[in-house]
């Protein structure tokens, strides 16, 4: 399975935010990486610069390489609505997203291996495709074998609720309700500018 495994506080640099999650590395130096850092004179961006930015943001955010991504991409510009809104639901609908918005892992990487390792169950089926898109009313939940991991139970105490998930902390299952909308998102990305570097 394809994934990004370079260093993260690196991009985190590159991009000004933590999109891998808290990093105390990235708190200590929260200027661009470089020889410079700090001192070098920024050039003004192009347009062309500002979207690729962005759709390299979206794409390490949500752990999702160049041809997934533009597939995904593909996929939402022959859906009905706006363009860079579908885009972001269907990063939303994915599996390993899905795992990590219940609380079930800390990360999306975290998801990601425990989706791959055969700990997660999508409608009583085992499934080890992160990829995977999950629809309206489908079920995603912990192999019964894998309820007393630790590592998953530690996840669940921080667990943050979404309006588009339905979450039993009993059977520790979830239920995908709807697609969210831009406005639940909380992610800080600028679909727009992703959809017009695609439409070059």
């Amino acid at each position: 399975m394809a994934r990004y495994i370079g260093p993260k506080t690196k991009i985190s640099r590159k991009f000004g935010e933590p999109i891998f999650g808290p990093d105390r590395s990235f708190e200590k130096k929260n200027y661009p990486p470089g020889q410079h850092g700090q001192n070098k004179r920024r050039q003004k961006k192009s347009e062309y610069a500002i979207q690729l930015m962005e759709k390299q943001k979206a794409k390490y955010l949500y752990g999702i390489l160049e041809k997934q991504f533009k597939n995904l991409f593909e996929k939402a510009s022959r859906s009905k609505g706006i363009t860079g809104e579908v885009l972001l639901q269907l990063c939303e609908s994915r599996l390993d997203n899905l795992v990590f918005r219940m609380g079930i892992a800390p990360s999306r990487s975290a998801a990601r291996q425990l989706v791959s390792h055969e700990h997660i169950i999508v409608n009583g089926k085992i499934c080890n495709i992160p990829s995977r898109i999950i629809k309206i009313s489908e079920r995603v939940g912990v192999r019964e074998k894998s309820k007393s991991l630790l590592s998953i139970e530690s996840s669940l105490q921080n667990n943050t609720s979404y309006e588009w998930i339905t979450w039993d902390s009993e059977n520790m299952e979830g239920v995908y309700n709807t697609l969210p909308e831009r406005e639940q998102i909380p992610e800080n990305i600028k679909e727009q500018l992703i959809v017009e570097l695609y439409s070059k």
